[in-house]
């Protein structure tokens, strides 16, 4: 059993303190609990990726009970369970084992794949969004309200608007289901930006248990998410309560093999003259327009596979690791 450290535990205390703060401040902005909720999960994984197991338990632990003290049980609890995600992706980051159990050479270590990462996070930030749309009663009542407020406010500054109720109960219905969609994309976008940030900010103080990755080479989705992501589209068709769960779990997915897409864009145009413009034509293009996007999205859908990080077992040179591909 590995001894306790207590500089380890004190990183670790510090960062579930954060975690809770920034948590907390979610609360107080429910207009920006994704933003607040996701740069929460920064301090656990930069806790993870470079401290290991201990330290990100105590952070967990230190979020919990910071969370108790500042509001309630239930708000630590909940403090826990942001915390748990990006200490759980931390965990499977700093997994590896021998290559040679993989029919590898026997001198190397094989690294936990991004793309199954990828699968993790993707998984988690839709029962995030799920569990905060049950515990905010999420529903169609909610939405119609919130439209109903906004066509009012328009009315109001424009009182020569025509009011069409047949266009209003359309909108009702896409807002239903478009916003748990946004939620989840932005959610696993948020996750993977700060999980960047993280393995950067980890590498660079030389901490980094995981060896640096190319990510445009190794950032891709498992291919079990391909089922998951078909069943969310086919079951968003029933309507009701399981038609919002598909929803969220369709756009957590769909943020994957959208972020996939990219850096298999970013991989296929590597030395070529005309990659910096055709890049940003491309980032620009699917911000603005939603066909891009899709292209981008059916890109990611096309190239999974799994790409594993191999590093010798001593003196890694965690600087250029090797990606196979399975």
């Amino acid at each position: 059993m590995k001894k306790l450290n207590a500089k380890e535990l004190g990183i670790g205390a510090l960062a579930g303190l954060t975690a809770a703060l920034l948590v907390y401040g979610a609360t107080l902005q429910p207009l920006l609990f994704i933003l607040f909720g996701a740069l929460s999960a920064l301090p656990i994984l930069i806790v993870g990726l470079g401290w290991g197991n201990v330290a990100v338990i105590t952070a967990v632990v230190a979020a919990g009970i910071v969370g108790t003290f500042v509001q309630s049980m239930y708000f630590g609890i909940f403090a826990v369970v942001l915390a748990l995600i990006p200490a759980w992706l931390s965990h499977l980051a700093n997994l590896a084992r021998p290559a040679s159990e993989l029919g590898g050479p026997d001198h190397l270590m094989a690294w936990y794949p991004l793309s199954d990462i990828m699968l993790h996070l993707c998984g988690l930030a839709a029962v995030v969004i799920i569990i905060a749309g049950a515990v905010m009663g999420y529903n169609a009542d909610l939405v119609s309200q919130v439209v109903d407020v906004y066509v009012k406010v328009m009315s109001q500054q424009q009182p020569t608007l025509d009011v069409d109720p047949v266009a209003i109960a359309k909108t009702k219905l896409l807002m239903l289901y478009a916003i748990p969609i946004a939620w989840g994309m932005i959610w696993v976008m948020m996750m993977l930006a700060a999980y960047y940030v993280a393995t950067r900010i980890v590498a660079a103080s030389k901490h980094n248990l995981r060896p640096r990755e190319d990510i445009p080479s190794s950032l891709r989705m498992n291919r079990n998410a391909i089922f998951v992501f078909l069943a969310a589209i086919v079951v968003i068709f029933f309507g009701g309560v399981l038609a919002l769960i598909a929803a969220a779990v369709l756009g957590a997915f769909g943020a994957g093999f959208i972020v996939s897409g990219f850096a298999s864009l970013h991989y296929r145009t590597r030395g070529k003259d005309w990659r910096i413009p055709v890049l940003v034509l491309c980032y620009l293009a699917s911000f603005l327009l939603t066909l891009p996007l899709l292209i981008i999205l059916v890109l990611g859908l096309y190239d999974i596979r799994k790409a594993i990080s191999l590093t010798p077992h001593k003196n890694a040179d965690t600087s250029k690791p090797t990606d196979t591909k399975i």
